[in-house]
């Protein structure tokens, strides 16, 4: 008998439906959304829209549709919250963040108002989800970098996140960063937040237009460009790609990347990364913490354009030797940049709460200003060389011993 009760309970609950549930065809689905500053302290928001029409069956380049694969509309309003509700008079559906994948907002913006305050609104919404990637715009607003017509991908939030994740696996110079690593960085103790920045290149009128698409050469294209240093939840600095390399590294967070070194005036050879492994230590003595870091890596010869016998143990551990060199520059400069902008972002604070908490609390009231930029930091770099590549010497070499 009670087994016949739980199963009516579950009958009916299954014919009672949802009452949240709402129809499709209803739904406006925003993939991307874009925070601009407007007059007199207002928040312009920008939504990208998909067209289901125009991209049904085909996501990646297909031709499902005639016109464009997404719809960008644009409200202003005090806040987040305020934008999206007056953005209901322009748009003949509900917006719905749950696909939401892309947050942009631009360095106008980050510099003079923070991202706190978007970030708080975001993470309160039970539709968007944390996980969902944010940039920066550089010398363009979130709006016109959203409203850019992309080939290849034909919705333009795809092609931004796609870029960042090609890019950070196998150049190192720029990584994704979710809301959520933002708002765990700004609360944590002894971090600042680092952001992916992006650049439209080209003209950005003309790269609005579909026949951005009709063209082997877009008018206007969008180019994942460094990375921003921030601190207290506002933007202070843009670090172009090759400098980011470092700061990325120190994260630990380089997959593989390239590294070009100059062999005595006569040319370049190219190491390629292909796995490393970082290790930061603290010391404090007196109250003053002190770090040491190892990297290890170890790669391949990618290129080799002067005539040296590769197999000489001799002539690779010279180069080995050139490369430790070189990564430990661009490791010493990112220390130097951070540090000359007086903001942590590479997590030093928040290592020495965790091994040395009584210390921390000494330093952490002024550690940005006054104990970050001072701090002692020893860098060692060593580097092998795994495969020299297909040919043991260049074929350059062949040629010169005739």
């Amino acid at each position: 008998m009670k087994i016949k009760i739980v199963f009516l309970l579950v009958f009916v609950a299954m014919l009672s439906g949802c009452g949240s549930q709402k129809e499709l065809t209803n739904i406006a689905f925003v993939t991307a959304l874009g925070i601009d500053k407007g007059e007199d302290g207002e928040l312009i928001g920008t939504f990208q829209i998909v067209n289901p029409s125009n991209v049904a069956g085909g996501l990646q380049g297909g031709s499902a549709g005639e016109g464009a694969s997404v719809t960008v509309y644009t409200a202003t309003g005090k806040s987040v919250v305020d934008v999206s509700r007056r953005a209901a008079t322009k748009v003949s559906r509900l917006l719905y963040y749950a696909h939401t994948n892309l947050v942009v907002v631009s360095e106008e913006f980050a510099k003079e108002e923070g991202v706190t305050e978007i970030l708080d609104a975001l993470d309160r919404d039970v539709q968007f989800r944390t996980t969902t990637k944010l940039v920066i715009a550089h010398g363009t607003t979130a709006s016109d970098l959203l409203s850019i017509v992309t080939p290849i991908d034909k919705i333009p939030s795809t092609k931004v996140i796609e870029t960042l994740r090609f890019s950070e696996r196998r150049w190192g110079g720029n990584m994704s960063v979710s809301v959520r690593n933002v708002i765990e960085n700004l609360t944590a103790t002894g971090k600042e937040p680092i952001v992916p920045v992006f650049k439209i290149n080209g003209n950005a009128k003309e790269g609005m237009l579909l026949e951005n698409l009709h063209s082997s050469i877009p008018k206007a294209s969008l180019q994942a460009d460094g990375m921003a240093l921030f601190k207290g939840g506002k933007l202070i600095e843009f670090v172009p790609e090759d400098d980011a390399r470092g700061i990325i590294w120190l994260l630990d967070k380089v997959e593989e990347t390239n590294v070009s070194i100059q062999w005595e005036n006569e040319g370049i050879i190219t190491y390629q990364v292909m796995r490393d492994n970082v290790k930061i230590s603290v010391d404090v003595n007196d109250g003053e913490p002190s770090f040491s870091i190892i990297i290890r890596v170890k790669g391949d010869l990618g290129e080799v354009n002067i005539p040296l016998n590769i197999k000489d143990r001799q002539v690779q551990k010279e180069i080995e030797k050139k490369v430790e060199k070189e990564i430990k520059g661009k490791i010493q400069s990112a220390i130097r940049i951070a540090q000359e902008n007086q903001t942590d972002v590479l997590g030093f604070g928040e290592r020495i709460h965790r091994s040395h908490p009584d210390a921390w609390k000494a330093l952490r009231n002024e550690w940005n200003e006054t104990h970050f930029p001072n701090v002692k930091v020893k860098v060692k770099v060593d580097a092998s060389i795994i495969r020299p590549g297909l040919r043991n010497s260049p074929f350059i070499y062949q040629i010169d011993k005739k």
